[in-house]
């Protein structure tokens, strides 16, 4: 059985994914450096906080995940309630509170001889805005690399949606101990929109019609392989366009970023165990599992950054972390992916 899920695997792509990750880095920086005009036009088509040009790309990525979502299993996810217990206790009791402790201690105590202390606060910020926002979109990609269940996946972001509208004001409001923090409901609504209402009513339109009019073995055997490589090719594309608004960032704070990043990506190793590690304790199939643990891990970028701008400052250290978050995600949730596929035969 490993083998054949192996052989259905993404084959070429997804065995140097790591790889091509870096390659899109480093272009995506020297098309920034060299190449300024595309950012800059890039720039220009951004709604609530939100790149369309990236939201596109996403919706690209996502679209085939949908494609294999079978409603009924939405239905069903509701009985297998341990999944979202996992999700929505470790992202929102857990999550943002060992974020704030994990990243005051390195940023106040082990590099307080690198970081002025009034910076390292406004870093530590950026880190509790990341920590109470989890994932929205980019799960759906872990996911389809862990070969997760989509219509479980599904189930999982649209509860910690919810939850973020009652959840997210009053978890930063009491760890910074800022007052007015709002919730910008626009770029909520808009990525909810973009990154789940229309992927997931095209893919249901698209595999009604195909199955209605050739039938489920054409749809599962034939069609669903067109789209093997579309996530990956989605995903390389993203980080080409994201790092070339991002470059200036990187080559003029290459020191703070590396400081920032060491406690981000701790936190994200950790959150990732916690949940993956109650997932397994809990028998929880693999499929349902491994989402669970990358929800957690990854979070919601357009929020955290919006929050950031609209309380710190576009040039705030706020705003630094919550772009070093974008940085870092894509390389440590693609060693977490690994992790979750190599771990698969200890579950059921």
């Amino acid at each position: 059985m490993e083998a054949q899920n192996r052989k259905q695997g993404l084959g070429f792509f997804e065995k140097y994914l790591t790889v091509w990750v870096g390659l899109c880095i480093i272009t995506g920086i020297i098309v920034g450096q060299y190449i300024p005009v595309i950012p800059l036009t890039l720039e220009k088509f951004e709604y609530e906080n939100v790149s369309l040009p990236v939201a596109l790309l996403i919706w690209l990525m996502i679209y085939p995940m949908m494609l294999k979502i079978d409603f009924s299993s939405i239905a069903n996810a509701t009985r297998k309630p341990k999944g979202l217990i996992v999700t929505s206790v470790t992202n929102w009791l857990i999550k943002p509170f060992t974020m704030y402790i994990i990243a005051a201690f390195f940023l106040k105590v082990v590099f307080r001889s690198f970081i002025p202390e009034s910076l390292a606060t406004e870093y530590i910020a950026g880190a509790v805005l990341l920590g109470a926002a989890p994932c929205t979109a980019m799960v759906f990609v872990w996911s389809y690399l862990t070969k997760g269940d989509p219509g479980y996946t599904l189930v999982q972001v649209a509860v910690n949606d919810i939850i973020i509208l009652f959840a997210f004001t009053p978890i930063v409001a009491i760890l910074l101990g800022v007052g007015n923090v709002s919730v910008p409901y626009g770029t909520l609504i808009l990525s909810t929109v973009l990154f789940i209402v229309i992927p997931l009513t095209a893919g249901y339109l698209t595999r009604t019609f195909v199955i209605k009019s050739k039938g489920l073995d054409f749809f599962n055997n034939i069609f669903l392989k067109k789209f093997e490589n579309i996530t990956i090719i989605g995903l390389l594309l993203t980080l080409v366009i994201i790092f070339s608004f991002q470059g200036e960032i990187i080559l003029n704070n290459p020191v703070h970023i590396l400081l920032i990043a060491v406690p981000l990506t701790l936190q994200t190793f950790f959150i990732f165990s916690i949940a993956y590690g109650w997932a397994r304790l809990w028998k929880l199939p693999h499929n349902i599992a491994a989402p669970a643990g990358l929800i957690g891990a990854s979070n919601f970028f357009e929020l955290a950054v919006a929050v950031a701008i609209a309380l710190f400052g576009l040039q705030s250290g706020a705003a630094l972390v919550t772009v070093v978050g974008v940085l870092t995600e894509v390389p440590v949730m693609l060693m977490l992916v690994r992790i979750a596929n190599k771990t698969r035969k200890h579950f059921n």
